[in-house]
């Protein structure tokens, strides 16, 4: 959805808004070297938890891709909210990933804003259309098969990658949740 509009040295083609920025950020993502530890600093210094802690690799998530070929990589997440902004750790554990690239080339810290779609294939027909590639994705998570998540390459663009998420149905239970609840150790 091309448009012209003007700038200040002239008429430059630019990008009509994409339908999936209307609803905002819903989750910022962290990468952190040690997510048991980064959890638990999370949880004593500002409150924010609990926390539902997954293992994202083969087979939860049945297809995985990095930079256009199937890909076989796994990371630790641990998901919480911060007010109505849902919060991700990562922590990298093996494969090649956007995250281990990101590491590599500016440490831990912020690595992308989550945005929330209902269907993923117009949403990524949407990207594409405007220029945006998929850098890495991954889907068949949730408790039915469903839900899918992926990546586009917006940090040479705004300093941050985005990912869209078509939320699953029904998650599977968490491997743990920290802190544990009352009554379990």
């Amino acid at each position: 959805m091309k448009t012209d509009r003007p700038s200040i040295q002239g008429t430059t083609p630019t990008y009509a808004p994409l339908p999936f920025l209307r609803n905002g950020i819903a989750q910022v993502a962290i990468l952190v070297p040690d997510l048991d530890e980064a959890v638990r600093v999370y949880w004593e210094h500002f409150g924010i938890g609990p926390w539902h802690i997954y293992t994202y690799q083969r087979p939860l998530v049945r297809e995985m891709s990095y930079r256009g070929a199937p890909a076989d990589y796994a990371m630790r997440i641990a998901l919480s909210y911060f007010g109505p902004m849902r919060v991700e750790l990562i922590h990298q554990l093996s494969g090649d990933s956007i995250y281990t690239d990101h590491v590599r080339e500016h440490g831990y810290g912020v690595h992308h804003f989550g945005l929330l779609v209902d269907d993923m294939d117009p949403a990524l027909a949407a990207a594409k259309e405007s220029g945006l590639d998929v850098t890495q994705d991954g889907s068949g998570f949730g408790l039915h098969g469903d839900g899918h998540y992926a990546y586009l390459d917006t940090e040479r663009l705004i300093g941050v990658a985005l990912e869209l998420i078509e939320r699953p149905s029904d998650r599977r239970e968490p491997e743990a949740i920290y802190p544990p609840p009352e009554g379990e150790d």
